[in-house]
């Protein structure tokens, strides 16, 4: 392995290291709560009167190719690859969110064995949809559905962009899925402003998602389970997040999807699967292990293709 190769891996595996001991850490400044802000800031600007869609379509696009431009230039005026390296790492701990992810999820199923409400207080941590409502069984499906979607936007897909684009990639691709988490929505409001967000998170996510639900049914030692995946994950309104969400319901042999309310608006999601028996913590358990192992095998893939 010459130097050059060694200088792309140590920032993936070091940052990759650090997201596994650490996740997300609370007290320091995150890139992705600075693009919420600018987000915030220009959709309460532009989002109103006439052209929207165009407004925010400009607003999409200008602050993609800004990210990507900004740390692409970053990185040219560092001198020191070793210095240029350091920064990488940090930059791959930030864009992961592996850890976090699943102790967010376990969190839910321990508050739920507390209490109800204590449930649904803690899945709407990492939910969108009105979770005010929600049964135990609901919140448990909310959480599985919500780790098997976020494997791939929040692992598998960073790691995807890492490869082709080394990290200004990874940040652009940050910046697409924080506009489509806040803008990207079918609702009154956002329908128009938000369009081109939601369609670039589409095309962005349009690979990492299969290969995200290839990688589950992988690791679970199932390929049998990849036709299932097929059918049922184009039954999801959004054409990428069925298939991770198809190859958990066809692991655990459980039922996701079905009606949920999203800013006071009903949205009925098909469903994905046809068991709808009772979800347990010993699920939760099995769909830890199960990300865990994908997360691991696609680090082990762009390891070998960025040394290749």
């Amino acid at each position: 392995m010459n130097e050059l190769q060694l200088l792309s891996i140590l920032p993936l595996t070091v940052g990759w290291a650090l997201d596994i001991v650490v996740g997300d850490p609370a007290r320091l400044p995150h890139p992705v709560v600075w693009f919420g802000k600018i987000i915030g800031w220009g959709e309460h600007r532009l989002n109103h009167g006439a052209h929207r869609m165009a407004k925010g379509a400009l607003m999409a696009v200008g602050l993609i190719l800004m990210v990507f431009a900004i740390w692409t230039l970053v990185r040219w005026l560092i001198p020191n690859p070793w210095v240029k390296c350091a920064l990488d790492a940090v930059v791959v701990f930030y864009c992961l969110a592996g850890s976090t992810l699943i102790r967010e999820v376990r969190e839910v199923f321990l508050a739920l064995d507390r209490s109800l409400e204590q449930g649904r207080r803690q899945v709407a941590r990492i939910v969108g949809r009105d979770t005010s409502q929600l049964t135990a069984q609901e919140v448990r499906t909310a959480a599985l559905e919500t780790l098997a979607e976020n494997l791939s936007d929040g692992v598998i897909a960073p790691l995807f962009w890492f490869a082709l684009l080394g990290t200004p990639g990874m940040l652009a691709y940050k910046m697409i899925n924080t506009l489509d988490s806040m803008i990207g929505y079918r609702t009154e409001r956002y329908r128009q402003f938000g369009c081109w967000a939601a369609r670039i998170d589409d095309v962005a996510n349009y690979i990492p998602a299969r290969l995200t639900a290839l990688l589950m049914v992988l690791v679970s030692g199932r390929p049998a389970l990849l036709r299932f995946v097929w059918r049922n994950g184009r039954r999801h309104a959004s054409p990428n997040s069925g298939y991770p969400e198809a190859a958990l319901a066809g692991i655990l042999d459980c039922r996701f999807g079905g009606p949920h309310y999203y800013f006071g608006e009903l949205f009925d999601k098909p469903y994905i699967g046809e068991n709808d028996r009772p979800l347990s913590t010993a699920d939760m358990g099995t769909a830890v292990r199960i990300n865990r192992a994908a997360e691991i095998l696609m680090v082990i893939i762009v390891i070998v293709t960025l040394s290749i």
